[in-house]
Protein backbone atom coordinates (compact mmCIF):
# COMPACT_ATOMS: atom_id res chain seq x y z
CA UNK A 1 0.00 0.00 0.00
CA UNK A 2 1.36 3.68 -0.83
CA UNK A 3 2.36 5.48 2.15
CA UNK A 4 1.14 9.02 2.53
CA UNK A 5 2.69 10.22 5.98
CA UNK A 6 6.54 11.37 4.20
CA UNK A 7 6.66 14.33 2.32
CA UNK A 8 9.18 15.42 -0.40
CA UNK A 9 11.68 16.65 2.73
CA UNK A 10 11.78 13.08 3.73
CA UNK A 11 12.24 11.41 1.16
CA UNK A 12 15.16 13.57 0.20
CA UNK A 13 16.85 12.58 3.84
CA UNK A 14 15.56 8.72 2.80
CA UNK A 15 18.06 9.64 0.14
CA UNK A 16 20.67 10.96 1.57
CA UNK A 17 20.31 8.37 4.73
CA UNK A 18 20.44 4.84 1.53
CA UNK A 19 23.71 6.71 -0.12
CA UNK A 20 25.79 7.09 3.37
CA UNK A 21 24.94 3.42 4.00
CA UNK A 22 25.87 1.91 0.96
CA UNK A 23 28.97 4.04 0.28
CA UNK A 24 30.31 4.47 4.15
CA UNK A 25 28.80 1.32 6.61
CA UNK A 26 28.14 -1.79 4.13
CA UNK A 27 31.33 -1.72 2.84
CA UNK A 28 32.92 -2.55 6.20
CA UNK A 29 30.00 -3.52 8.29
CA UNK A 30 31.97 -7.57 7.79
CA UNK A 31 34.61 -5.73 9.93
CA UNK A 32 31.97 -4.54 12.72
CA UNK A 33 30.48 -7.49 12.80
CA UNK A 34 34.37 -8.56 13.33
CA UNK A 35 34.85 -6.21 16.22
CA UNK A 36 31.13 -6.58 17.84
CA UNK A 37 30.86 -2.32 17.32
CA UNK A 38 30.74 0.15 15.17
CA UNK A 39 34.27 2.46 14.88
CA UNK A 40 33.80 6.23 16.60
CA UNK A 41 34.41 7.77 13.38
CA UNK A 42 30.74 6.33 12.02
CA UNK A 43 29.43 8.42 14.43
CA UNK A 44 30.77 11.64 13.21
CA UNK A 45 30.64 11.03 9.73
CA UNK A 46 26.55 10.39 10.77
CA UNK A 47 26.66 14.09 12.75
CA UNK A 48 28.57 15.65 9.15
CA UNK A 49 25.37 14.46 7.25
CA UNK A 50 23.32 15.73 9.99
CA UNK A 51 21.92 12.45 10.94
CA UNK A 52 22.14 12.78 14.51
CA UNK A 53 21.18 16.04 15.31
CA UNK A 54 17.25 16.19 13.48
CA UNK A 55 15.88 16.61 16.85
CA UNK A 56 17.87 18.67 18.61
CA UNK A 57 17.25 22.67 18.66
CA UNK A 58 19.04 24.52 16.71
CA UNK A 59 21.13 26.91 19.43
CA UNK A 60 23.02 23.46 20.07
CA UNK A 61 23.78 23.13 15.88
CA UNK A 62 21.02 20.53 15.47
CA UNK A 63 18.36 21.27 12.66
CA UNK A 64 15.44 21.29 15.17
CA UNK A 65 13.18 18.97 13.71
CA UNK A 66 9.56 17.75 16.05
CA UNK A 67 8.87 15.09 13.75
CA UNK A 68 10.09 11.67 14.95
CA UNK A 69 9.37 10.40 11.18
CA UNK A 70 12.87 11.39 9.93
CA UNK A 71 14.42 8.95 13.07
CA UNK A 72 12.12 6.34 11.36
CA UNK A 73 13.81 6.68 8.15
CA UNK A 74 17.13 6.31 9.66
CA UNK A 75 15.75 2.48 10.98
CA UNK A 76 13.87 1.55 7.89
CA UNK A 77 16.98 2.40 5.89
CA UNK A 78 19.44 0.70 8.05
CA UNK A 79 17.43 -2.39 7.90
CA UNK A 80 17.18 -2.48 3.56
CA UNK A 81 21.34 -1.92 4.46
CA UNK A 82 21.52 -5.30 5.89
CA UNK A 83 22.67 -3.61 9.11
CA UNK A 84 22.09 -3.29 12.42
CA UNK A 85 23.00 0.58 14.38
CA UNK A 86 21.47 -0.21 17.52
CA UNK A 87 24.09 2.20 19.79
CA UNK A 88 23.26 5.01 17.04
CA UNK A 89 19.20 4.03 17.99
CA UNK A 90 19.87 4.44 21.48
CA UNK A 91 21.53 7.40 21.33
CA UNK A 92 18.93 9.23 18.71
CA UNK A 93 15.91 8.20 19.74
CA UNK A 94 16.04 6.96 23.64
CA UNK A 95 19.00 9.07 25.14
CA UNK A 96 18.18 12.42 23.73
CA UNK A 97 14.68 12.69 24.64
CA UNK A 98 16.03 12.61 28.46
CA UNK A 99 18.17 15.34 27.62
CA UNK A 100 15.53 17.68 25.72
CA UNK A 101 13.20 16.68 28.14
CA UNK A 102 14.96 16.54 31.91
CA UNK A 103 18.39 18.60 31.22
CA UNK A 104 18.69 21.80 32.34
CA UNK A 105 20.14 24.53 29.72
CA UNK A 106 23.53 24.66 31.57
CA UNK A 107 23.67 20.50 30.88
CA UNK A 108 22.13 20.82 27.19
CA UNK A 109 24.83 23.38 26.65
CA UNK A 110 27.57 21.36 27.79
CA UNK A 111 26.29 18.25 26.44
CA UNK A 112 23.91 18.64 23.14
CA UNK A 113 26.67 20.22 20.56
CA UNK A 114 28.86 17.07 20.80
CA UNK A 115 25.82 15.05 20.64
CA UNK A 116 25.12 16.16 17.37
CA UNK A 117 28.57 16.36 15.72
CA UNK A 118 29.32 12.86 17.05
CA UNK A 119 31.87 13.86 19.23
CA UNK A 120 29.95 12.71 21.82
CA UNK A 121 28.55 8.76 22.20
CA UNK A 122 25.87 8.07 24.62
CA UNK A 123 24.29 5.22 26.10
CA UNK A 124 21.39 4.53 28.79
CA UNK A 125 21.88 1.80 31.60
CA UNK A 126 19.01 0.53 33.00
CA UNK A 127 19.28 -3.06 33.41
CA UNK A 128 20.94 -5.23 36.02
CA UNK A 129 21.61 -8.77 36.14
CA UNK A 130 18.78 -10.88 37.40
CA UNK A 131 16.24 -7.59 37.50
CA UNK A 132 15.58 -7.63 33.91
CA UNK A 133 12.48 -6.20 33.38
CA UNK A 134 11.76 -4.97 37.39
CA UNK A 135 13.18 -1.78 36.84
CA UNK A 136 12.04 -1.08 40.51
CA UNK A 137 14.07 -3.93 41.74
CA UNK A 138 17.31 -1.85 40.53
CA UNK A 139 20.34 -2.41 43.05
CA UNK A 140 22.95 0.04 42.04
CA UNK A 141 23.76 3.19 44.55
CA UNK A 142 24.37 6.57 44.14
CA UNK A 143 24.98 8.00 47.65
CA UNK A 144 25.40 11.63 47.73
CA UNK A 145 28.64 12.96 49.39
CA UNK A 146 28.95 16.29 49.23
CA UNK A 147 28.52 18.14 46.04
CA UNK A 148 29.13 14.36 44.40
CA UNK A 149 27.33 11.47 44.37
CA UNK A 150 29.50 8.15 45.17
CA UNK A 151 27.95 4.97 42.61
CA UNK A 152 28.83 1.49 42.88
CA UNK A 153 26.39 -1.43 41.35
CA UNK A 154 26.75 -3.10 37.96
CA UNK A 155 24.67 -2.86 34.66
CA UNK A 156 24.08 -5.80 31.53
CA UNK A 157 22.45 -5.65 28.13
CA UNK A 158 23.99 -2.23 27.59
CA UNK A 159 23.90 -1.12 23.94
CA UNK A 160 26.29 1.28 23.02
CA UNK A 161 28.24 1.00 26.34
CA UNK A 162 31.41 -0.06 24.64
CA UNK A 163 32.13 3.39 22.54
CA UNK A 164 29.73 5.46 24.75
CA UNK A 165 31.65 8.57 26.49
CA UNK A 166 28.30 9.41 28.99
CA UNK A 167 26.08 6.76 30.36
CA UNK A 168 22.99 7.83 31.68
CA UNK A 169 22.87 5.65 34.75
CA UNK A 170 19.59 4.32 36.43
CA UNK A 171 20.93 4.08 40.48
CA UNK A 172 19.25 3.86 43.60
CA UNK A 173 19.45 7.48 45.68
CA UNK A 174 17.57 6.52 48.34
CA UNK A 175 15.77 3.81 50.00
CA UNK A 176 12.36 2.86 48.28
CA UNK A 177 9.66 3.15 50.50
CA UNK A 178 7.95 -0.32 51.12
CA UNK A 179 4.74 0.92 49.99
CA UNK A 180 6.18 2.24 46.33
CA UNK A 181 9.21 0.44 45.54
CA UNK A 182 9.11 3.30 42.20
CA UNK A 183 10.30 5.52 44.20
CA UNK A 184 14.05 6.58 45.50
CA UNK A 185 15.84 6.10 41.81
CA UNK A 186 17.79 8.86 40.15
CA UNK A 187 19.71 9.34 36.40
CA UNK A 188 23.43 10.64 37.10
CA UNK A 189 24.88 11.27 33.19
CA UNK A 190 27.91 9.11 33.78
CA UNK A 191 31.44 10.43 32.43
CA UNK A 192 33.24 7.28 30.75
CA UNK A 193 36.65 8.42 31.95
CA UNK A 194 35.66 8.29 35.48
CA UNK A 195 38.09 6.35 37.69
CA UNK A 196 35.90 3.36 38.78
CA UNK A 197 34.51 3.10 35.39
CA UNK A 198 34.63 -0.06 33.78
CA UNK A 199 33.42 -1.40 30.90
CA UNK A 200 33.28 -5.07 30.66
CA UNK A 201 33.06 -7.71 27.77
CA UNK A 202 30.99 -7.41 24.85
CA UNK A 203 28.79 -10.25 24.87
CA UNK A 204 28.44 -12.48 22.56
CA UNK A 205 24.91 -12.58 20.71
CA UNK A 206 22.78 -15.04 18.60
CA UNK A 207 22.46 -11.88 15.98
CA UNK A 208 22.91 -7.93 16.36
CA UNK A 209 26.44 -8.90 15.90
CA UNK A 210 27.88 -5.04 14.59
CA UNK A 211 26.01 -3.92 18.18
CA UNK A 212 28.07 -3.45 21.02
CA UNK A 213 26.20 -5.02 24.17
CA UNK A 214 28.28 -4.76 27.29
CA UNK A 215 28.71 -4.94 30.74
CA UNK A 216 29.17 -2.42 32.90
CA UNK A 217 30.42 -1.50 36.69
CA UNK A 218 31.28 1.09 38.77
CA UNK A 219 33.31 0.63 41.77
CA UNK A 220 32.91 3.94 44.23
CA UNK A 221 32.99 6.21 40.70
CA UNK A 222 32.30 9.73 41.89
CA UNK A 223 29.68 11.64 40.06
CA UNK A 224 29.35 15.57 40.47
CA UNK A 225 25.86 16.54 41.57
CA UNK A 226 25.96 18.98 38.59
CA UNK A 227 25.46 15.64 36.34
CA UNK A 228 22.04 14.44 37.67
CA UNK A 229 19.24 14.45 35.15
CA UNK A 230 16.24 16.24 36.30
CA UNK A 231 15.25 15.82 40.15
CA UNK A 232 16.28 13.39 42.70
CA UNK A 233 14.11 10.23 42.96
CA UNK A 234 12.13 11.23 39.99
CA UNK A 235 13.76 8.66 37.97
CA UNK A 236 11.15 6.35 37.25
CA UNK A 237 8.67 8.49 36.41
CA UNK A 238 10.94 9.77 34.02
CA UNK A 239 11.65 6.20 32.14
CA UNK A 240 7.36 5.90 31.61
CA UNK A 241 7.51 8.79 30.16
CA UNK A 242 9.79 7.53 27.35
CA UNK A 243 8.80 4.01 26.91
CA UNK A 244 6.04 5.18 24.01
CA UNK A 245 9.04 6.27 21.76
CA UNK A 246 11.60 3.82 22.65
CA UNK A 247 8.67 0.70 22.12
CA UNK A 248 7.63 3.07 19.01
CA UNK A 249 11.71 2.86 18.04
CA UNK A 250 11.51 -0.95 18.30
CA UNK A 251 8.09 -1.19 16.15
CA UNK A 252 9.73 0.77 13.17
CA UNK A 253 12.12 -1.66 12.97
CA UNK A 254 9.99 -4.46 13.56
CA UNK A 255 7.71 -3.65 10.59
CA UNK A 256 11.03 -2.62 8.05
CA UNK A 257 12.61 -6.17 9.09
CA UNK A 258 9.12 -8.12 7.96
CA UNK A 259 8.86 -5.69 4.77
CA UNK A 260 12.22 -6.54 3.33
CA UNK A 261 11.69 -10.16 4.19
CA UNK A 262 8.59 -10.32 2.25
CA UNK A 263 10.83 -8.70 -0.89
CA UNK A 264 14.03 -11.16 -0.29
CA UNK A 265 11.97 -14.59 -0.26
CA UNK A 266 9.74 -12.75 -3.64
CA UNK A 267 12.99 -12.24 -5.64
CA UNK A 268 14.39 -15.55 -4.32
CA UNK A 269 11.63 -17.67 -5.23
CA UNK A 270 11.26 -15.82 -8.64
CA UNK A 271 15.01 -16.80 -9.70
CA UNK A 272 15.05 -20.04 -7.63
CA UNK A 273 14.40 -23.24 -9.78
CA UNK A 274 13.37 -26.20 -8.42
CA UNK A 275 11.50 -29.63 -10.29
CA UNK A 276 12.27 -27.29 -13.40
CA UNK A 277 9.91 -24.48 -12.29
CA UNK A 278 10.21 -21.24 -10.06
CA UNK A 279 10.08 -22.04 -6.84
CA UNK A 280 7.43 -18.54 -7.30
CA UNK A 281 5.35 -20.72 -9.19
CA UNK A 282 3.89 -23.07 -6.65
CA UNK A 283 0.46 -22.44 -5.08
CA UNK A 284 2.15 -23.13 -1.23
CA UNK A 285 5.00 -19.98 -2.25
CA UNK A 286 1.98 -17.97 -3.73
CA UNK A 287 -0.08 -18.22 -0.15
CA UNK A 288 2.25 -17.89 2.00
CA UNK A 289 3.92 -14.78 0.27
CA UNK A 290 0.22 -13.65 0.08
CA UNK A 291 -0.44 -14.37 3.75
CA UNK A 292 2.75 -12.04 4.79
CA UNK A 293 2.26 -9.04 2.17
CA UNK A 294 -1.42 -9.01 4.30
CA UNK A 295 0.59 -9.19 7.56
CA UNK A 296 3.28 -6.24 6.24
CA UNK A 297 0.30 -4.08 4.71
CA UNK A 298 -1.83 -4.07 8.08
CA UNK A 299 1.40 -3.36 10.35
CA UNK A 300 2.39 -0.25 7.37
CA UNK A 301 -1.18 1.26 8.91
CA UNK A 302 -0.45 0.82 12.63
CA UNK A 303 2.79 1.73 12.23
CA UNK A 304 1.75 4.67 10.29
CA UNK A 305 -0.65 5.67 12.46
CA UNK A 306 1.48 5.28 15.37
CA UNK A 307 3.79 7.68 13.90
CA UNK A 308 0.99 10.50 13.49
CA UNK A 309 -0.29 9.78 17.20
CA UNK A 310 3.69 10.15 18.41
CA UNK A 311 4.25 13.42 16.41
CA UNK A 312 1.02 14.74 17.95
CA UNK A 313 1.86 14.04 21.23
CA UNK A 314 -1.06 11.56 21.53
CA UNK A 315 1.03 8.12 21.32
CA UNK A 316 -0.13 6.37 24.67
CA UNK A 317 2.10 3.85 26.70
CA UNK A 318 -0.50 1.12 26.45
CA UNK A 319 -0.79 1.67 22.47
CA UNK A 320 2.75 1.82 21.98
CA UNK A 321 3.05 -1.51 23.75
CA UNK A 322 0.13 -3.23 21.68
CA UNK A 323 2.22 -1.55 18.55
CA UNK A 324 5.59 -3.10 19.95
CA UNK A 325 3.88 -6.43 21.00
CA UNK A 326 1.79 -6.97 17.22
CA UNK A 327 4.38 -5.82 15.39
CA UNK A 328 7.48 -7.85 16.87
CA UNK A 329 5.29 -10.93 16.92
CA UNK A 330 4.58 -10.27 13.26
CA UNK A 331 7.93 -9.54 12.53
CA UNK A 332 8.47 -12.88 13.77
CA UNK A 333 5.84 -14.73 12.02
CA UNK A 334 7.08 -13.36 8.78
CA UNK A 335 10.69 -13.68 8.54
CA UNK A 336 10.35 -17.62 10.05
CA UNK A 337 7.53 -17.94 6.70
CA UNK A 338 10.28 -16.27 4.28
CA UNK A 339 13.38 -18.26 5.30
CA UNK A 340 11.41 -21.22 5.09
CA UNK A 341 10.88 -20.16 1.23
CA UNK A 342 14.54 -19.88 0.81
CA UNK A 343 15.01 -24.03 2.06
CA UNK A 344 18.33 -24.51 3.32
CA UNK A 345 19.98 -21.28 1.42
CA UNK A 346 17.89 -19.31 3.98
CA UNK A 347 20.00 -21.08 6.87
CA UNK A 348 23.12 -19.78 5.40
CA UNK A 349 24.57 -16.38 6.81
CA UNK A 350 25.45 -15.19 3.49
CA UNK A 351 21.71 -14.79 2.44
CA UNK A 352 20.81 -11.48 4.18
CA UNK A 353 17.05 -13.28 4.84
CA UNK A 354 19.48 -15.29 7.69
CA UNK A 355 20.32 -12.10 9.32
CA UNK A 356 17.05 -10.86 9.96
CA UNK A 357 16.19 -14.21 10.87
CA UNK A 358 18.90 -13.56 13.59
CA UNK A 359 18.13 -10.40 14.44
CA UNK A 360 14.38 -10.42 14.79
CA UNK A 361 13.99 -13.05 18.16
CA UNK A 362 15.46 -9.92 20.63
CA UNK A 363 12.69 -7.93 19.86
CA UNK A 364 10.09 -9.73 21.44
CA UNK A 365 12.82 -9.27 24.69
CA UNK A 366 13.98 -6.09 24.30
CA UNK A 367 12.20 -2.88 25.12
CA UNK A 368 10.03 -5.07 27.51
CA UNK A 369 8.57 -8.46 26.79
CA UNK A 370 5.82 -9.49 24.66
CA UNK A 371 4.59 -10.74 28.19
CA UNK A 372 5.01 -7.30 29.58
CA UNK A 373 2.77 -5.79 27.08
CA UNK A 374 0.34 -8.16 27.07
CA UNK A 375 0.11 -6.99 30.85
CA UNK A 376 0.25 -2.94 30.12
CA UNK A 377 -2.37 -3.83 27.26
CA UNK A 378 -4.86 -5.79 29.82
CA UNK A 379 -4.36 -3.14 32.40
CA UNK A 380 -5.48 -0.82 29.97
CA UNK A 381 -8.67 -2.70 29.52
CA UNK A 382 -9.51 -2.65 33.31
CA UNK A 383 -8.39 -6.29 33.54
Amino acid sequence: MKRTIFGDEHEAFRDTVRQFFETKVTPQYPDWEAAGHPPRDFYREAGALGIIGIQVPEQFGGAGVESYKFNAIVTEQAVRAHISLGPLRVHMDLVLPYLLEYATDEQKQRWLPDFVTGDLVTAIAMTEPGTGSDLAGIRTTARRDGDEYILNGAKTFITGGYNADRVLVVARTSPADPDNRRTGLSILVVDTTSPGFEVGRILEKMGLKAQDTCELSFSDVRVPAADLLGDEGRAFAYLGHNLPQERLTIAVGAWAAASHAVELARDYTSERNVFGQPVASFQNTKFVLADCAADVAAGQAFLDNALEAHDAGELTGSDAAALKLWMTEMQARVVDECLQLHGGYGYMSEYPISRLYADARVSRIYGGTSEVMRSIVAKSLGM
